[in-house]
């Protein structure tokens, strides 16, 4: 026998209010396929995997009477590419990350995302929908003050994703790695996440440093692996001093220095290149490395 789920279960675990499944199920029959007159609800596993279902139809834009309609008719899982055919438009992409996302659904999130950049690439999926869908969140938690578990869960599966895609390189065009970090006691490295995978599927291989690299590492890793560019990202104004790059020891030739990110002074920072999107940071790292 397989254990029941009670209504307030069911809601947690596919985000909505238990109030909404008591409607669908009076609505639309999406209610427990064994209930009875004067007993608890209490939902199976195919229970389960309608209202999964009919809540992602939902969030990708369809109405839920159609929503209904197909979850109802469906058995087992339904592939991510037949939700993803009914967005029109980006902005139906960034509105159904956005839902799932407050719904705490990261399967379907990693799902949209992954097809998202197969079908457009790093950079355009960064720009069109990544960047966008953590706008919304943020400033929803700014407003509000709560959702920060939602701004959490996106970062970490965004990671993953762009993680696997630098793994993607197999013949690099640079003979030196390129060098990517953020620095000081930067913690903030999503940028740099999603800069390491465009340049993967641009076929540059790259040396990953991460968050709070210090000017030590730094300078070791320009000494002995002579990249043709390094790129250093400060979010916050605290850490981008020039001293990143400037007071790296010298050597031939010298790399070319790009910096990225809010946290660094043009009028301090004269002496290096400047980067205020990830098409363009690619653009300045292909250009350095003669692509």
């Amino acid at each position: 026998m397989e254990d029941l789920l009670t209504v307030a279960a069911v809601a947690r675990q596919i985000g909505v209010a238990p109030a909404t499944l008591r409607t669908w199920a009076r609505r639309y029959g999406l209610g427990p396929s064994s209930h009875e007159a004067g007993e608890h609800r209490r939902y199976c596993s195919s229970d389960l995997a309608k209202l999964t279902l009919m809540r992602r139809l939902i969030s990708a834009g369809m109405a839920p009477a159609d929503a209904a309609e197909q979850a109802l008719a469906h058995k087992g899982e339904v592939k991510v590419e037949k939700i993803l055919k009914s967005f029109e438009v980006r902005e139906d992409v960034v509105s159904a990350i956005v839902k799932a996302a407050n719904s705490l659904d990261r399967n379907f999130v990693e799902a949209i995302l992954r097809k998202d950049i197969e079908k457009y690439g790093v950079i355009d999926s960064w720009q069109e929908v990544i960047v966008p869908v953590l706008v919304i969140v943020g400033d929803a938690w700014a407003e509000t003050g709560t959702g920060i578990e939602v701004e959490h869960l996106l970062s970490e599966i965004i990671t993953g994703i762009l993680r696997d895609r630098a793994k993607t390189i197999k013949t690099p065009l640079n003979a030196r790695p390129v060098l990517l970090a953020s620095v000081g006691e930067e913690l903030h490295c999503l940028a740099l996440h999603a800069l390491h995978a465009a340049l993967a599927e641009a076929k540059i291989e790259c040396n990953f440093m991460g968050a709070r690299t210090p000017l030590e590492a730094l300078s070791n890793v320009v000494e002995r692996s002579a990249p043709p560019a390094v790129f250093l990202w400060a979010q916050l104004s605290k850490n981008g001093d020039p001293k990143f790059f400037r007071d790296i020891p010298s050597i031939r030739p010298a790399p070319r220095y790009i910096l990225g990110g809010p946290g660094w002074d043009r009028t301090e920072c004269v002496d290096a290149a400047f980067a205020d999107d990830l098409a363009l940071a690619c653009s300045e790292i292909k250009q350095a490395i003669g692509a």
